[in-house]
């Protein structure tokens, strides 16, 4: 039986700890994903809509699910949630908004300007493996994702989780 494709999760947050808890999270999970991240807003543009070091399609592969981070710097989340959404080429892509703030009126905010979900970042390891655990089983093993014959199974490709560069 052939192995499902990975699904492609691209992370765009500016502490790499937390890149790594994920990361981390998605691998003990079991998660058959291809892990990619960038540092901010504006790198997640460029990643998603294929500018500039990402302009070759197999260097950023198109993400089936983001994970966006609200405090970045140079452009915060809800820019970039703002943007994505009003591009016809990505605002089809799912964004959960993975962030420390507890803040009620904008998670309200993000869910009016197109969030898919809104998780407040846990704090501690065993919690944040449960939140990956459920986000993989209910994107990649619940919903139907356009292109995508998705299955929770094995962490894959994607190595370090920054996107090759020349």
């Amino acid at each position: 039986m052939p192995q499902p494709v990975p699904a492609v999760i691209l992370m765009a947050d500016d502490d790499m700890d937390d890149i790594d808890l994920v990361r981390k999270a998605l691998k003990e999970a079991r998660c058959n994903v291809d892990f990619r991240y960038v540092e901010d807003g504006e790198e997640a543009m460029e990643y998603l809509t294929g500018l500039g070091r990402y302009a070759e399609a197999e260097l950023a592969p198109r993400p089936d699910l983001i994970l966006l981070d609200f405090h970045m710097p140079k452009k915060d989340g809800l820019q970039t949630l703002i943007e994505i959404r009003k591009n016809p080429q990505i605002r089809s892509i799912p964004v959960v908004v993975l962030t420390t703030s507890r803040d009620k009126d904008l998670m309200f905010k993000i869910y009016s300007l197109g969030g898919s979900a809104f998780i407040t970042k846990p704090t501690v390891y065993t919690d944040m493996l449960k939140a990956m655990d459920r986000l993989c089983s209910f994107w990649f093993g619940t919903v139907s994702l356009p292109g995508k014959e998705t299955a929770v199974g094995s962490v894959s490709g994607g190595g370090d989780g920054r996107p090759q560069r020349d």
